[in-house]
C-alpha cells in the first residue's frame, strides 16, 4: 500500500525538519521530556515517520521502537530506531507488550485515529503510559489562517470533523498530503472511549499556542 508520505519523504527529512526543528518552536521536545519523562523498557512511538525522536526517547532511559505506514519515512528512520511497517489500527504487537507509547504531530495523518487510541490501550502494559503530542486542534487546521501569527483567524469549520488540504501556507504538510480534522471534545471523548485515562495538558507555541500534549495511562487490567 502506498503512503501519502512516500512522495514527500526526502523533501520532509531535507527541507521541512531543518527548518521545523530548531530552537523547539512549538515545545514539542519539552513536552516530550516533561510528559514521557525518565523511564525504562519499550517506547512504542505511532507514525514515528522519519524517527526524529528516538535519541530523545533513548536519552531519557526508554528503549524507542516505531511504527509507521510509510515506507519512504521509514527509510530514514530504520537508522534511528528499530522500525516496522504497519497500519496503526492494527499494531502488529501483542496485548500488554509497551510500556509507554508517544504520537508525536501524527495524529492529523490518521484519519482512523480512535480506532489507533483502542490499539493503544491494547498493547499498553496496565498503567503503562501514552503521551499524545498533536497540532492543537483549536487553533490549526483548514479553518485557521495562521498568516499573522499574533492574530490567528477562527473560520467556520472547526466543528466539523474534516479531512482537509487547506493551508494559510505552501510550506508546511497540510497542503501537500492532506489532514484529519477532531474538535476538541471530539478529540478527548475518543482518549475515554478507548479506555485511556487523562492524566495531563499542556499547550506549546506562541503567542497563541500551536501544540496540545495529552498524558494518558492505561487503565489496570
Amino acid at each position: 500500500m502506498k503512503a501519502a508520505y512516500d512522495e514527500i519523504a526526502d523533501w520532509y527529512e531535507t527541507e521541512f525538519l531543518p527548518v521545523t526543528l530548531p530552537g523547539d518552536p512549538l515545545g514539542v521536545r519539552q513536552a516530550i521530556t516533561e510528559q514521557l519523562g525518565p523511564g525504562r523498557g519499550r517506547c512504542l512511538e505511532i507514525g514515528c515517520g522519519t524517527g526524529v525522536h528516538a535519541a530523545q526517547v533513548r536519552g531519557l532511559g526508554w528503549s524507542p521502537v516505531g511504527v509507521d505506514l510509510s515506507a519512504g519515512m521509514l527509510r530514514h528512520a530504520s537508522g534511528r530506531l528499530p522500525v516496522a511497517r504497519a497500519d496503526a489500527t492494527r499494531l502488529p504487537l501483542r496485548d500488554g507488550s509497551v510500556d509507554a507509547a508517544i504520537s508525536v504531530m501524527a495524529h492529523t495523518d490518521m484519519p482512523g485515529y480512535p480506532a489507533v487510541l483502542r490499539e493503544v490501550s491494547r498493547v499498553l502494559r496496565p498503567g503503562g503510559r501514552f503521551v499524545h503530542i498533536g497540532v492543537h486542534p483549536a487553533f490549526c487546521g483548514g479553518f485557521a489562517d495562521r498568516g499573522d501569527p499574533a492574530a490567528v483567524v477562527i473560520r467556520p469549520g472547526y466543528l466539523d470533523g474534516h479531512w482537509t488540504k487547506a493551508s494559510w501556507t505552501d510550506r508546511g504538510v497540510r497542503d501537500k498530503v492532506g489532514a484529519s480534522h477532531w474538535p476538541l471534545p471530539a478529540l478527548l471523548t475518543a482518549f475515554l472511549e478507548a479506555g485511556l485515562r487523562l492524566e495531563g495538558f499542556v499547550e506549546g507555541g506562541s503567542p497563541v499556542p500551536t501544540m496540545l500534549a495529552i498524558r494518558t495511562s492505561s487503565a489496570s487490567r
